[in-house]
């Protein structure tokens, strides 16, 4: 209302503006934050990051991944196995109409599932084809994304934000249909840095996005990241001693174990394009706490050749162990608010380009609004007129 002049065009004008405008509408949401920076909003450089998923014009049935294909396909095997065991058994009895009745509905009924199979296996096809073996009829760009309930998913996009740590205002987003968070990290810490404009830049992230590639381009971006590092091995579940328990003597480069044995470099190889050091001592077969250790000849220690970045991370972490109580005050703020204007569908738009178009719109009416409340309307409206 604000922004039409208490115009009243109708659904059709509105949606055809968003659809024809995608470029300028998103444009429109990038100066605004230029305008917070200029108001003296964004005083800290540091931001919050973190990642959600939004549901997509398309029904999770409609949606096909190699996993539920071979389901479904399982499924109707098993059906029209089914239905043809009660029409043998229907052939055994005695001729009647209602014999006839259920005979006739049995056999449509199978030959719906065969022409259903039909129409998988072409999807199949075109599945396969593509680059992630997915496919999704409505809106081809939405992805079968896993969520945080147990058992739940959704179909649709990956939004993520950088928020400011003090007045939670959206610094920048992106809309992407991967659903992980890995890869992500590094595009949007520097998309936050670039557009706060500072030399400096504290992000904080959950340990989704933790990827030792993805730190090292932050670091080098001249970004201190934040963020716990995941427990992938079992190792410590099992009772033995984690990596965390060696601690490494860079003057000496060597490990010293729980023990207080010293293990020492032996050689260097690559593996997934990282560069990693081997460490270990023969000290191990007298070691009397060998069990809790390893359960192999010695125990072996990797060093990726940039593991001092993440050192930094983890010491980061430890002085300041409220970062990740602020990241969660700070970035789920913003999604609960954004999730509960668009409703409970979401997206309205279909692919990618006019999706992101979508996300921008309400970006820009989420951080709109949060100025208002910080500086109110009449200095705000003076300072889009200056």
């Amino acid at each position: 209302m604000w922004l039409t002049g208490r115009l009243v065009p109708d659904h059709k004008t509105i949606a055809d503006f968003r659809k024809d405008n995608g470029r300028a509408i998103r444009q429109v949401c990038a100066r605004f934050v230029a305008l917070c920076r200029t108001l003296g909003l964004f005083t800290e450089a540091c931001v919050a990051i973190d990642g959600s998923k939004f549901k997509a014009v398309n029904n999770r049935d409609k949606n096909f991944t190699r996993a539920k294909m071979e389901r479904r396909m399982a499924q109707i095997e098993e059906s029209v196995a089914r239905y043809l065991h009660q029409l043998d058994s229907a052939d055994r009895q005695e001729p009647s109409l209602a014999g006839e009745t259920k005979t006739t509905r049995l056999k449509e009924k199978i030959a719906k599932l065969k022409e259903e199979m039909q129409r998988l296996h072409a999807l199949e096809a075109r599945m396969l084809a593509t680059p992630d073996q997915q496919i999704s009829l409505t809106d081809p760009d939405a992805r079968s994304m896993a969520t945080s309930g147990r058992g739940s998913g959704v179909v649709g996009y990956n939004v993520q934000v950088a928020v400011d740590t003090k007045h939670h205002l959206i610094v920048t987003h992106e809309v992407t249909n991967d659903g992980s968070d890995r890869a992500q990290l590094a595009i949007i810490a520097c998309q936050a840095k670039e557009v706060l404009g500072v030399d400096e830049l504290e992000a904080v992230a959950d340990r989704g996005y933790y990827s030792g590639e993805e730190i090292l381009a932050c670091h080098e971006a001249g970004i201190a990241v934040t963020l716990p590092k995941p427990i992938t091995s079992g190792i410590e579940a099992k009772g033995r001693f984690g990596k965390q328990d060696f601690v490494y003597l860079s003057e000496e480069d060597v490990y010293r174990c729980p023990a207080g044995e010293k293990l020492s470099y032996h050689y260097t190889n690559e593996e997934n394009g990282l560069v990693l050091r081997r460490y270990w001592t023969n000290a191990c077969q007298s070691c009397g706490i060998k069990r809790r250790c390893t359960t192999g000849k010695e125990r072996r220690i990797t060093r990726w050749e940039h593991e001092h970045v993440l050192e930094a991370v983890q010491k980061r972490l430890d002085k300041n162990p409220q970062a990740m109580r602020l990241r969660r005050e700070t970035v789920e703020h913003p999604f609960g608010t954004l999730k509960m204007r668009m409703g409970a569908t979401h997206f309205l738009m279909k692919r990618l380009p006019k999706v992101a178009t979508e996300m921008a719109l309400h970006v820009l009416a989420y951080n709109l609004t949060r100025v208002m409340n910080i500086m109110g309307i009449q200095p705000l409206m003076a300072a889009i007129r200056a």
